[in-house]
C-alpha cells in the first residue's frame, strides 16, 4: 500500500499488472472504491494456472480488511492448487446498463469492475478456520450462525477456506451513458440508455418450516424490489469480524 502523504486516502500501489492502461480517466486506486465495489457482490472469479494450464473458477468471496477469503469443497481443484501461495487474479464485475449510440463503435455499456492480485493460500489455523466458517453466513446475513444448528465436524473437514491478502488492485468504472461524437447529435437516429438491475425478489419460505418459525428481522435488508447490490453492501456494513 502506498499513500501520497500522511492524510491522503489509502490506495494500492500501481504496477504493470494493475495499471489500467486504456481509458485511464476510468481507472481507480484507492481502497474505498476499490473495496465499495467488493463488498457490492458476492460472486467473483478467481484466475490461476495449474501446470501451464489457465483456468477461471466462480465462487463466493467476502472481504474483511485488505484480505479476500473464498471456500469451496475441500476435494475442489482449485484449492488443492492454492495452498501453496498460488498467484491468483481475483475479479468482479457489474453490468450497470446498456448504452445504444448513433454508431457502432460508440455503442457501450455502463459498469464497475474490480481487479485483485496477490497469493492465496490455505487457511489452517483452527480459529482462523471456524471464524471463517461464521463470516461465510454473517458476512452475507447479520448475525445469523447464532441461530444455527452447529457445524459438525465432518462439515469442516469438507469445507477449506483460501485467503488473499491484496497486494494489488484496480477498480475501472464507466457511469456516463450515450457518448456520441459532437456532430453524430445531429443525425436523426434513435439513441439511449438501457438500465440493467438485480433485484431481490419475494422471499420463498420453505414449506417444511415448523409451526411458528419467523423470518428473522435481520433479513429486512433482502427487502423484496431492492437492488441486491444495496442489500450486500448494508449487510457488510452490519458485519462485525
Amino acid at each position: 500500500m502506498k499513500t501520497t502523504d500522511d492524510t491522503a486516502a489509502p490506495t494500492y500501489s500501481l504496477s504493470q499488472r494493475n495499471r489500467v492502461k486504456r481509458r485511464h480517466d476510468r481507472g481507480f486506486y484507492d481502497h474505498e472504491t476499490v473495496h465499495k465495489i467488493l463488498d457490492a457482490s458476492m460472486m467473483c472469479h478467481v484466475s490461476y494456472v495449474i501446470d501451464g494450464q489457465p483456468y477461471c473458477t466462480p465462487t463466493f468471496f467476502w472481504r474483511e480488511g485488505t484480505t479476500l477469503y473464498w471456500h469451496g469443497s475441500s476435494a475442489s481443484r482449485m484449492l488443492k492448487n492454492q495452498t501453496a501461495h498460488q498467484r491468483v487474479c481475483l475479479t468482479v464485475a457489474f453490468l450497470d446498463s446498456l448504452v445504444l449510440a448513433r454508431c457502432g463503435f460508440n455503442h457501450s455499456a455502463d459498469y464497475r469492475a474490480v481487479m485483485a492480485f496477490g497469493n492465496a493460500y490455505l487457511v489452517t489455523d483452527p480459529e482462523e478456520k471456524d471464524r471463517a466458517g461464521i463470516a461465510m453466513v454473517d458476512r452475507f446475513f447479520p448475525d445469523r450462525t447464532a441461530s444455527l444448528r452447529a457445524t459438525t465436524a465432518q462439515e469442516m473437514k469438507a469445507t477449506s477456506f483460501i485467503a488473499m491478502e491484496i497486494e494489488e488492485a484496480s477498480a475501472k468504472i464507466r457511469a456516463k451513458g450515450v457518448a456520441d461524437d459532437e456532430e453524430d447529435y445531429e443525425l436523426p437516429i434513435y439513441a439511449e440508455r438501457i438500465p440493467v438491475k438485480t433485484i431481490v425478489g419475494a422471499p420463498e419460505p420453505c414449506p417444511r418450516l415448523l409451526p411458528g418459525v419467523e423470518r428473522p428481522a435481520t433479513l429486512a435488508i433482502y427487502s423484496e424490489g431492492r437492488l441486491l447490490d444495496d442489500a450486500l453492501t448494508d449487510a457488510y456494513a452490519r458485519y462485525q469480524p
